[in-house]
C-alpha cells in the first residue's frame, strides 16, 4: 500500500464514521429514543451516546485535515494545484468543525450539567439546540460526500 493510498483510506474512513455516526444519530437513534423512552431516560441516553461517539468525532476531526493535507500535497502538488472542489470541502471541514467544537465544547457540557442536576426541562431545551447543530452538520456532511464523490472540475 502506497501512503498516499493509506492517508485516502483514513480520510475516507474519518468522514464516513462522523457523517454516518450523524446520519445514525439524526435518522435513526433519535426518532427511536423519543418513541419509547420519557425525557429523563432519553435525555441519560444521549450524554451517555454524545461521550462515546465524540471521541470518535475527535479522532475523525483530526484524521481529516492530516490525511487531506498530505492528499493535497501528494495529487496536487500544493493547495495552488488543486482543482476548486477540493478548496470547497476544505471550507466545509472548516465549518463543520466550528459547529462540532460549538456542540462538543459548549452545549454538550451544559446538557450534562442539566441531566446530572435532573434539571429536564433545560436538558431538553439544550438536547434540541443540539439536535438542530446536528442537523446543520449532517446536512454540510452530505454535501461534502457528494461533492467528493462527483468531482467536478471547477
Amino acid at each position: 500500500m502506497t501512503l498516499y493510498s493509506l492517508l485516502y483510506s483514513l480520510h475516507v474512513l474519518a468522514a464516513m464514521l462522523w457523517v454516518g455516526g450523524m446520519f445514525f444519530a439524526w435518522m435513526v437513534l433519535r426518532p427511536s429514543a423519543a418513541a419509547i423512552l420519557q425525557p429523563p431516560e432519553r435525555l441519560k441516553l444521549w450524554v451517555t451516546v454524545f461521550r462515546r461517539f465524540f471521541l470518535w468525532v475527535w479522532l475523525a476531526v483530526l484524521v481529516l485535515p492530516m490525511s487531506g493535507m498530505g492528499i493535497w500535497h501528494m495529487r496536487f502538488a500544493g493547495f495552488v494545484g488543486a482543482p476548486g472542489y477540493v478548496h470547497i470541502m476544505a471550507g466545509l471541514y472548516l465549518m463543520m468543525l466550528a459547529v462540532f467544537l460549538r456542540i462538543a465544547l459548549q452545549l454538550f457540557p451544559r446538557l450534562e450539567q442539566a441531566v446530572n442536576s435532573e434539571d429536564w426541562p433545560n436538558g431538553g431545551n439544550i438536547l434540541g439546540r443540539i439536535r438542530h447543530l446536528v442537523g446543520v452538520n449532517l446536512s454540510l456532511g452530505l454535501l461534502t460526500v457528494a461533492l467528493a464523490a462527483a468531482r467536478p472540475y471547477f
